[in-house]
């Protein structure tokens, strides 16, 4: 403050500068950013141990499942063992029965079930009171009296019906075994005997299993003995008292009553238990537990129950060390950020004035573009012109009036009727009055017709404002989008087939496999009938109709599959024009349509690979039989092509022919003369580029008729490829 001459105080202006208040800003800036990071790192730290607690609940269950998994993988695995062991045995009792030698007949099934657990197989003769016992690891075949052998735990006079016997476990000092036994034949004078180690058995499998780090997996049978367990002094004992003799501080009520109300019971779930050790760690460990049941071989009261096992802290350190890690990350993005702050506030005054100076030079060459944009927007290949709220043109740039074929300056000051369609018009002008009252953009689609052709625009419509932001006028914009929209649709149509093409080919192989069920079930029929009986008749009627049904099957998917890409090799023409036929012949039955083959007996073979030829020879088959709707005849014909040495191939029709206008695009992608729906337009080009590539040739001849109204008279595709180096 100061005082004048005239004894008045003077005011002067004491308001900072703009570059001091931004940097004042600045450090409340950085303030704020600091206390929001800390604030931040608390509840990352809260919600971290939530989320560490609900994502350790889900874990577990998951991994349950999991583990689920791997003992339906071991059912799997030891069912399978027994199936073959089953198979085995009957297959010897087969050859028994036809009076094949007996020694010769085990050492073959013998050198088979070397891996399967056997320790010993014998053949127990009734009648001649002798038994011939073989070990899979020797090559001689004992014979000794039958006295001498060691009586079998059940007998088979007790049984109605000629089945396989197990017996119960044996545990011994070498291990624990299962006596299977088969009676040869109903009168029971043989009967196989075979002995299977379970630890032969099970050991080389399920040492290996792991779930998680160190989880492992048990078995207990229907008495609740051990048959398989990591720590080996467990096998062969009871699994309700052995835990207790190891740990009798520890209360293992849980996994007893897993094992007598689930396990025993032949149920399949899922649970946790406490147990007092794991691989070597002691003290109390919590478990997660999944068991399911096996059935062995159908036999009543054999009920063997597999559980795989981890301990639940393995889950819960991964999952914490996964949380902590995102959780130290968390922190060291908030302090780069704060710090990042800092540094983006130190310089934003100093920025400050030099974007003042560069807005204003901005400016200035703003000024001098303007000319620029307007011969852009006259250049530009767009509909662009401004409308008034009445719908009257205010302007209008030079393509639109070339499109139109007419002058920019007899539309201004009229409406839009006078360019466009009056229904594409009035649709213009509620957009127009919409975009007057909303104040914003709007974009829309619109199609109109045009020189008989149907054009898609895609409109969209700016407000433009006045220095006082009043709206005066709206600006449009509109861009041709007919070819984008023909291609979108053929796109679509296209992956409509490749689908199509997908679920053939799986229900192709889903048919398959029932088939091969259907037919080997057929002959294991087949060999219990009488070569006599009706039966046996019938059952080879049902054989011949499921292999045809399996050759049309494996046609199918020998065209679908595409195998490895191994380079171009050698092929014979007329089979794979064959095998392309074995497709398409129930279409031509339908259609009655008739095929003549014209095929050549001396050709050499040709430089190319099966399936895309294929390929290409379907696609010009089912494009003739298009063009005869009404029946016909196509023929194929094969000959030599004296120029170049060339192997050449044609596809005559009788069909509608091709346009003289079209024949110049029949090869290019997405051109197609076929109804909306019936065609995509890529057949003829992929197989252009499919023979092309292969070093050979296509060509069309098409031919029409001037006495019909139609266009008819004929098609001729004529494919021309190399053929393969040394041969004639």
């Amino acid at each position: 403050m100061g005082k004048s001459n005239t004894g008045r105080i003077q005011k002067f202006d004491l308001k900072p500068s703009p570059a001091y208040q931004r940097s004042g800003m600045a450090k409340s800036m950085v303030i704020i950013v600091a206390l929001t990071a800390l604030i931040f790192v608390a509840a990352s730290a809260v919600m971290s141990q939530w989320s560490i607690e609900e994502m350790c609940k889900i874990v577990r269950v998951q991994f349950n499942e999991e583990q689920m998994v791997i003992a339906h993988n071991v059912k799997s695995f030891i069912e399978r063992e027994f199936s073959l062991l089953e198979r085995e045995m009957i297959i010897l009792s087969h050859e028994l029965e036809k009076n094949e030698d007996p020694v010769k007949s085990m050492q073959s099934t013998l050198a088979r079930l070397v891996e399967c657990g056997v320790s010993a197989i014998e053949i127990r003769d009734i009648t001649a009171k002798v038994v011939y016992s073989g070990h899979p690891f020797r090559k001689k075949i004992f014979c000794s009296p039958l006295e001498d052998s060691l009586p079998l735990s059940f007998d088979f006079k007790a049984g109605a019906t000629n089945q396989l016997r197990v017996s119960t476990q044996q545990i011994t000092p070498s291990g624990i075994f299962v006596i299977i036994a088969l009676p040869v034949d109903q009168s029971r004078s043989q009967i196989i005997v075979c002995h299977v180690n379970i630890s032969w058995l099970l050991g080389p499998y399920l040492t290996n299993i792991r779930s998680g780090k160190t989880g492992y997996a048990w078995i207990i049978n229907n008495d609740g003995r051990f048959l398989f367990h990591p720590v080996i002094s467990f096998t062969g004992k009871n699994a309700f008292l052995v835990r207790k003799e190891k740990n009798h501080e520890l209360s293992f009520v849980e996994i007893n009553k897993i094992q007598r109300e689930k396990m025993l019971k032949g149920l399949e779930g899922k649970g946790r238990y406490i147990s007092g050790w794991h691989r070597g760690l002691t003290g109390r460990i919590e478990k997660l537990i999944a068991y399911t049941p096996v059935s062995i071989l159908n036999a009543p009261g054999q009920r063997w129950s597999i559980a795989v096992v981890a301990p639940v802290s393995e889950i819960e350190e991964a999952v914490r060390d996964k949380y902590m890690h995102q959780f130290f990350m968390q922190i060291a993005v908030i302090f780069t950020i704060i710090a990042g702050a800092s540094i983006i506030m130190f310089f934003e005054v100093k920025w400050s004035r030099h974007m003042e100076s560069e807005v204003n030079r901005q400016t200035e060459e703003l000024v001098k573009s303007e000319a620029k944009y307007r011969y852009l927007v006259e250049s530009a290949e767009d509909f662009i012109f401004t409308v008034d709220s009445k719908g009257e043109f205010l302007s209008m740039n030079s393509f639109t009036s070339d499109f139109f074929t007419c002058r920019a300056g007899d539309h201004l000051g009229k409406g839009l009727s006078s360019l466009f369609p009056e229904e594409m018009s009035n649709n213009l002008l509620k957009i127009i009055r919409r975009v007057f009252q909303s104040k914003k953009s709007i974009r829309r689609e619109f199609a109109f017709d045009f020189e008989r052709v149907k054009i898609f625009i895609d409109v969209n419509m700016v407000p433009v404002r006045s220095e006082k932001g009043n709206i005066n006028s709206v600006l449009c914009i509109a861009r041709d989008i007919t070819e984008n929209k023909k291609i979108e649709h053929h796109l679509m149509q296209t992956e409509k087939l490749a689908s199509l093409g997908t679920l053939a080919a799986g229900v192709a192989h889903e048919v398959n496999n029932p088939l091969g069920v259907i037919l080997g079930f057929c002959d294991l029929m087949l060999r219990k009938k009488d070569r006599s009986s009706q039966d046996y008749e019938d059952l080879k009627i049902i054989e011949r109709q499921g292999f045809h049904c399996k050759e049309i099957v494996e046609n199918l998917l020998g065209f679908v599959r595409r195998g490895e890409d191994k380079g171009h090799s050698h092929t014979n023409l007329n089979l794979c024009l064959e095998d392309t036929i074995k497709i398409v012949r129930h279409r031509f039955e339908q259609e009655k349509i008739i095929l003549a083959m014209e095929l050549s007996d001396s050709l050499p073979l040709i430089f190319g690979d099966s399936r895309k030829l294929q390929q290409v020879f379907l696609n010009l088959i089912n494009n003739a039989a298009d063009a005869m709707p009404k029946g016909g005849r196509l023929t194929i014909r094969t000959f030599k092509d004296t120029d170049l040495h060339r192997v050449a191939v044609q596809f005559q029709d009788e069909g509608h022919a091709i346009e003289d206008k079209d024949m110049d695009h029949i090869f290019e992608p997405f051109f197609t003369t076929k109804p909306e729906g019936r065609g995509t337009g890529l057949g003829l080009f992929v197989s252009y580029g499919i023979i092309t590539g292969l070093g050979g040739i296509m060509a069309c001849e098409s031919q029409k008729h001037s006495s019909s109204d139609v266009a008819s008279g004929g098609t001729i595709f004529t494919v021309k490829l190399m053929g393969y180096p040394g041969e004639e």
